[in-house]
């Protein structure tokens, strides 16, 4: 604060003994301590009201800034769980897709040739035999002798075995 060396402090204190005498200087000198103390106390008094001021200060900015890291962690969660969800509805649209696909697949395979052809004109104006819902042929009441036929039919269509071959032991 002042920078007084010993000397100056010497020179003040002769001074204050030719000017205030033996008698009052020690009363002066309590007087005077007494006030430095009290400077000094208010001087401590303002720095720490400061210095918690400063702490107040960045306490208050560092919140601010976990606050901001909060949010824009929050958003990139956001961001993330939406590009997920994107990126699930991508691949659940390409699995129906392709079990749409292999749905078709496996029908056709199933499906006997003669039900899949339109029916020819023949010269017995037989009715064509009723399909089922599963692909298969309907009882019918109307016999006929294409009872060949039906066998021949038969052996075109596969069985689910054959479609899908049993997977190997690994």
């Amino acid at each position: 604060m002042f920078d007084i060396g010993f000397s100056e402090l010497l020179v003040i204190a002769v001074v204050a003994l030719i000017v205030l005498g033996p008698e009052r200087l020690p009363k002066a000198a309590r007087f005077a301590g007494l006030w430095v103390r009290r400077a000094r106390a208010q001087w401590y008094s303002v720095k720490d009201e400061l210095e918690r001021e400063l702490a107040s200060e960045e306490l208050k900015r560092n919140l601010k800034d976990a606050q901001d890291a909060l949010r824009d962690t929050e958003q990139r969660i956001r961001d993330s769980a939406r590009e997920t969800e994107r990126q699930f509805e991508d691949v659940r649209q390409a699995v129906r897709d392709d079990a749409k696909a292999l749905r078709e697949d496996v029908e056709s395979a199933i499906t006997p040739p003669a039900l899949a052809r339109p029916p020819v004109a023949s010269p017995d104006p037989a009715p064509a035999p009723a399909i089922a819902e599963e692909g298969r042929l309907a009882s019918t009441t109307d016999t006929h002798d294409d009872a060949a036929a039906d066998d021949t039919h038969a052996s075109d269509v596969g069985t689910t075995a054959d479609l899908f071959p049993p997977k190997e032991p690994r």
